[in-house]
């Protein structure tokens, strides 16, 4: 039996893949994640492209230069006159009839530096809100998904201990059950015991020596499901703290409630959501003014070379340009704005109503758990308390193996049941500040 044991120890250890070296913590896992995980990652660059955005509109306020150097050739009667005055090559021969009718092939090589500045554009200022609401709001899904990662790290964080824990629990029931079985070999070889009670010990036996390979199966997992999440190499070695100790929430729903509705980051972005789409039927309304800009433009042309100056010229003026009527398009805008903007206010409303309900579960849940935390650790005492009088009963021939199996069976699952609620009682004190969105603020004190 012994050497089962020692199979199902080495073969968790090899699932696990290497022999732990130095402790993670959970604010040290958390701390890792918000550096390397990679979806926390991806948040931060659509952040710095939306943050981006905003200087792009904003560019449209600056001039814009351009510079253009162009090669046309023709021997059309238009092209050809307007190339040869502004090459300044025009003469009198150019006037005649034939001339005029049939031109031979003419070049021109023309260089324009342009310039246009806007002067008044309706749309540019509701465009750079938007674009500024558009960067708070990836802000605030950057700051969703750091408190997410922190809370699945946590999550998980418990995972680890929780199969440590089960582990040695599994551990612990199989040198038990080795003892049960050494008890009754000693009692068929002394001629007071039955042999099926020798080999119901060793079915025993290796049943929790298969749930002892399940658990360093699960372990194994566990960290590597929290490596990957941390953003650490495969080979990373770390082991976790032994207890992730209490955790204690605000004792008032109402509090919490209250520090939710101006701290939670899904509440901020539904608000900026909002205020994007108040500039979104500004943007709808700007496409019933006029816009105004000046430009200007200075050009050389030349025959025979580029870059070349047989005449030069400049241009400058300044436009205005109304829309009078686009097929009612501006309309379908201004009410397609309002509609979203309303859509906005509904959702705001919605997801404030689930952060209460949220909240309002995450107090019960917690009381439940701690309720059920009582009653699992009373029921190991007396699980553990029963199988030492069975086991007494059992060596003075007065109980059979069977109940004594069945008692350490029971033991076994009270074992698992207490280690499961501990980490669920924990659990559901940090989802209390997760659902508060303060997570992250409070673990990383």
């Amino acid at each position: 039996m012994k050497k089962g044991y020692l199979i199902a120890s080495s073969l968790f250890l090899l699932l696990a893949g290497r022999v732990e070296a130095g402790t993670l913590t959970v604010k040290d896992a958390i701390s890792m994640s918000l550096e390397k995980n990679h979806l926390v990652k991806a948040a931060g660059y659509n952040a710095a492209a939306a943050r981006k955005g905003i200087e792009i509109v904003r560019s449209n306020y600056y001039p814009a230069l351009s510079f253009e150097e162009t090669l046309t050739a023709s021997n059309a009667p238009t092209q050809t006159f307007m190339m040869k005055l502004d090459e300044a090559r025009f003469s009198q021969d150019d006037f005649k009839i034939s001339n005029l009718n049939h031109p031979s092939v003419w070049q021109d090589f023309k260089t324009t530096l342009s310039v246009q500045q806007p002067i008044y554009l309706p749309s540019l200022s509701p465009l750079s809100k938007i674009a500024s609401k558009e960067a708070e709001k990836s802000e605030l899904e950057f700051e969703l998904a750091r408190q997410n990662t922190a809370f699945q790290v946590f999550h998980q964080y418990l995972d680890v201990q929780k199969s440590e824990a089960q582990f040695k629990a599994a551990e612990k029931a199989v040198a038990e059950a080795r003892e049960n079985l050494r008890l009754a070999t000693v009692r068929t070889a002394a001629g007071v015991g039955l042999r099926s009670d020798e080999l119901r010990g060793r079915t025993h036996l290796s049943q929790v020596e298969q749930q002892l390979i399940t658990a360093g199966n699960n372990l194994a997992l566990a960290k590597l499901r929290l490596g990957i999440t941390v953003g650490v190499p495969d080979d990373y070695q770390f082991d976790v703290t032994k207890e992730l100790g209490n955790i204690s929430p605000p004792a008032s729903n109402a509090e919490s409630v209250n520090l939710a509705l101006t701290a939670r980051a899904d509440l901020k972005k539904s608000q900026v959501e909002i205020e994007k789409a108040d500039s979104a039927v500004k943007l709808a309304n700007s496409g019933y003014l006029p816009s105004l800009g000046a430009f200007a433009s200075y050009q050389l042309n030349s025959k025979n070379v580029p870059f070349g100056a047989d005449n030069d010229a400049w241009i400058a003026g300044i436009s205005l340009k109304w829309d009078l009527f686009d097929g009612y398009r501006s309309g379908s805008e201004r009410a397609k704005a309002i509609a979203e903007r309303s859509a906005a206010q509904e959702l705001l409303e919605s997801r404030t109503n689930d952060v209460r309900y949220q909240l309002k579960e995450s107090y019960l849940r917690r009381e439940e758990t701690g309720k059920r935390l009582e009653v699992a650790r009373y029921a190991v005492s007396d699980a553990e308390e029963t199988v030492r009088l069975i086991g007494k009963r059992f060596e003075n021939s007065l109980a059979t193996m069977l109940e004594l199996l069945d008692a350490q069976t029971a033991l076994n699952q009270a074992r698992a049941n207490l280690v499961d609620t501990e980490a669920n009682y924990i659990l559901a004190g940090g989802r209390i500040y997760y659902s508060a969105g303060t997570f992250l603020k409070e673990m990383l004190k």
